[in-house]
């Protein structure tokens, strides 16, 4: 008997290991989300809110944990370099937009199959943009340009630090030099400050 169980685990193991690796993750999900429908079924046949009886059922620390983790997951990260800068703004702005339904079956019907272009079309030239499009695009642009005025960097203003110049401009000059040299020119400014430079 003991060599009959010894056997029957021994299929189930290989059973286990063909299967993909995350596939138990998969299988928990897929029973998550049939839960799920059936609880929406239940709130509908009752004529209830399915959010409000699912917010109800949460407790207020998992509420709480959530609230955390949404935190620390910050999509804006500020500026990494231009291609990802470029990529924000792309899907920002594909976010707002609001496809014209009837204009696009208008199109469709006027153009039929050449609307959607192949290697063999030549469309280059054809498309004349709409003037609501135009204001949209314009009005757009003028809030980007309007934005980019706003923002300014504060830099900190560091009362103790060394005065090393004669007026702001100079500072400024003084600021590059120091970025730039500063670490070539450290051990002789100290040697000046102490009297012993030779």
């Amino acid at each position: 008997e003991a060599c009959k169980l010894n056997s029957q685990e021994v299929l189930e193991e290989d059973k286990r290991l063909k299967l993909p690796p995350n596939w138990e993750a998969k299988k928990a999900r897929l029973e998550w989300e049939l839960q799920v429908q059936e609880k929406k079924k239940e709130c509908a046949a009752r004529g209830e809110d399915y959010e409000r009886v699912k917010l109800l059922e949460i407790s207020a620390e998992d509420a709480e944990r959530w609230e955390r983790k949404k935190k620390k997951k910050n999509p804006d990260l500020g500026f990494s370099d231009y291609a990802a800068a470029q990529l924000r703004q792309y899907q920002r702005l594909t976010r707002q937009i609001k496809p014209d339904l009837e204009q696009y079956e208008k199109l469709k019907e006027q153009y039929g199959e050449a609307l959607y272009p192949t290697s063999d079309s030549l469309l280059h030239g054809t498309h004349v943009p709409s003037k609501d499009g135009v204001d949209r695009m314009v009005a757009d642009l003028e809030k980007q340009i309007e934005k980019r005025e706003k923002y300014s960097r504060r830099r900190p203003y560091n009362d103790d630090a060394d005065i090393d110049y004669i007026n702001e401009r100079n500072a400024k000059f003084n600021q590059k030099a120091e970025r730039f040299y500063g670490k070539y020119t450290a051990e002789i400014k100290q040697n000046l400050e102490r009297g012993t430079a030779v």
